[in-house]
């Protein structure tokens, strides 16, 4: 399966070239993002949307300046206003020792909520958003940064 890919510039990394912990989750959020215009919609329906309820994270090691990540989402439930993700990141090019690869980097259990913006209250998921979800969660979304 092939992911969202995200290629780590400087300014992702902190002075020593190591990746900064929140950008893994805007990688992840950029994944998720991706999904819905890899298919020709937005991730936003109606003054409503998907936002960030919970999430577990797990450091596993650092990317560094000049990797190159992917993103692999995959759908692990979902109810009538709320989903689970698991999305996890990878090292598939390691910069520092100029060879592919493919290391666990990151993993992230996301919860998300679906919002109606507007009114601050938790909604139905539309038909339309949960077939992108549950369809095309695992498909190649490319989306080369």
């Amino acid at each position: 399966m092939r992911g969202y890919q995200v290629r780590i510039y400087f300014e992702d990394t902190d002075c020593g070239g190591i990746v900064y912990h929140t950008n893994y989750i805007k990688y992840c959020e950029r994944a998720r993002s991706e999904l819905f215009f890899a298919q020709g919609y937005m991730p936003i329906f109606r003054e409503c949307g998907f936002v960030l309820k919970s999430l577990e994270a797990d450091f596993c090691i650092s990317a560094r300046l000049g990797d190159l990540l992917e993103v692999r989402s995959e759908l692990k439930e979902m109810k009538n206003a709320s989903a689970i993700l698991n999305q996890n990141i990878y090292r598939i090019y390691n910069a520092l020792e100029n060879r592919q690869c493919d290391e666990l980097v990151f993993k992230g259990e996301i919860t998300l909520a679906f919002v109606d913006v507007k009114n601050g209250k938790i909604t139905k998921i539309p038909q339309q958003m949960r077939e992108v979800l549950s369809h095309n969660v695992s498909l190649d979304i490319g989306g080369q940064r």
